[in-house]
């Protein structure tokens, strides 16, 4: 595929990253206890044994940081607010030294002419919240609501892009139905209740944002697939349906349509599981209007019948294609897919690609990194994107994840995602080639 022009002038290419990931600073400041502390503090839950206690010490050097990023010329800056940093206990008290990072941070980004694009929600949550039930409770649900209408006060002048959550079907189903992500639980009638709680505080949270801060915009980011049946088979086109809308459409339908997809809810009460559907205002707050959708995309889905316990899915692994030290398929055009797709379905106002990279076991020798593979993957998803632009899709802005090696969730410091090689032990940064790809990208809002 050649390029055939530029990106235009107002489109927004930013780096993302996720407070736990990288602040470090797990208990300095006053900051409460999280989900993730907890988590990662319990032997036996992450790979390589590791813990986000330090992780890139961005606490302490965001300063260096955001030089990094004002080198590589980005206009924005995707990161998330640590909940616990700044409500220890969820709710009630306000820790001051919590809220004087993010303003420090945020007066660098403005010094360097970078936009804060700020989520409020990056699975963080207060363990004290959890302790008193999590998401499977009405009581966080409204906290929530009380955290955002504090953040929404407080950086209303700063801050212009708002995001609720991240990646609201992991909190569900990989946090609480299979357990590999924080608070470790197995239990997919519980999942389907945290799924349900996420969607009303999210929309509590866009409801506070339209009385305090209307000139701002307001999305949520969703991690987004093509899904595809293996072959043409009936049983396999019906597996990858039920996958679609166990990824997809159970959180597109509700946020878009005000209801959860009808097939799914008959399908999850066959197998035993019971889901209240939304009431006339609970429809009207989940599906207030967005000012954009955030989509975070990876690679797709090739689905099979299978034996899963729920979906009766099974995922096939295709030998011959690349894949991610992540282990999931490199699909460029996957991109194109999923907003040609969503704009199709849910007409969203605007769409932000607000995740997209590439897990590669990077190296260093000579003090460079030379990540030829990310490279490749980051040219070939822009020129789809690209496309998409041409099509006539409404995508406003890209956001590679991430600008620096970190704490990869459950893998630990095993899987290296970053623009930049961090050491861990030194904490040393070291921009990759990568880096200098998206910088020239970047520069000539083209691909060559």
């Amino acid at each position: 595929m050649g390029y055939l022009g530029y990106f235009p002038e107002d489109f927004l290419f930013g780096v993302a990253t996720a407070s736990y990931q990288i602040e470090g600073a797990w208990n300095e400041d006053g900051k409460g206890e999280s989900i993730w502390d907890r988590f990662a503090h319990t032997p036996g839950n992450i790979l390589d044994g590791t813990t986000g206690d330090v992780a890139c010490d961005h606490y302490h050097r965001f300063a260096e940081d955001v030089a990094l990023m004002r080198e590589l010329g980005v206009r924005a800056y995707r990161f998330s607010i640590s909940w616990p940093r700044v409500l220890p206990s969820g709710k009630g008290a306000v820790n001051e030294k919590g809220l004087a990072f993010y303003r420090r941070l945020i007066e660098k980004l403005k010094e360097a002419g970078i936009k804060p694009v700020v989520t409020l929600y990056h699975w963080d949550l207060p363990q004290a919240l959890q302790d008193r039930g999590g998401w499977e409770s009405e009581e966080t649900v409204e906290a929530f609501a009380e955290y955002a209408r504090l953040l929404f006060a407080t950086f209303k002048d700063e801050v212009h892009l708002w995001i609720t959550h991240n990646e609201p079907w992991v909190v569900a189903f990989i946090g609480n139905y299979e357990g590999r992500h924080a608070p470790g639980k197995r239990d997919f009638q519980a999942a389907l209740r945290v799924a349900r709680n996420l969607l009303l505080a999210h929309g509590l949270a866009v409801r506070v944002f339209r009385e305090v801060n209307p000139k701002g915009a307001i999305g949520i980011t969703l991690n987004l697939s093509p899904v595809h049946p293996l072959t043409e088979e009936q049983e396999d086109r019906e597996a990858a349906r039920r996958f679609d809308g166990y990824l997809n459409r159970f959180f597109l339908d509700p946020l878009f349509r005000g209801q959860f997809p009808e097939d799914m809810l008959t399908f999850y009460r066959k197998k035993g599981f019971a889901l209240e559907p939304f009431t006339e205002e609970e429809r009207a707050l989940v599906a207030q209007p967005l000012d954009f959708l955030g989509i975070n995309y990876y690679s797709r889905h090739v689905v099979r019948k299978g034996e899963e316990p729920v979906l009766e899915t099974g995922e096939h692994q295709n030998p011959y294609v690349e894949r991610s030290d992540m282990g999931w398929e490199v699909y460029p055009r996957g991109i194109y897919e999923i907003v040609e797709r969503v704009t199709r379905e849910y007409q969203p106002q605007a769409i932000y690609i607000t995740e997209n990279g590439f897990a590669f076991p990077d190296t260093p020798q000579d003090g460079t990194v030379n990540d030829e593979r990310r490279v490749a993957y980051l040219r070939d998803h822009l020129l789809w994107l690209y496309q998409a632009l041409e099509a006539g899709y409404p995508v406003k802005g890209y956001f590679v994840w991430s600008i620096m090696d970190n704490f990869e969730w459950a893998f630990g410091f095993s899987k290296r995602f970053g623009l930049v090689y961090v050491d861990y032990t030194t904490q040393q940064r070291i921009p990759k080639r990568s880096f200098f790809f998206y910088r020239e990208v970047i520069r000539r809002r083209s691909i060559r």
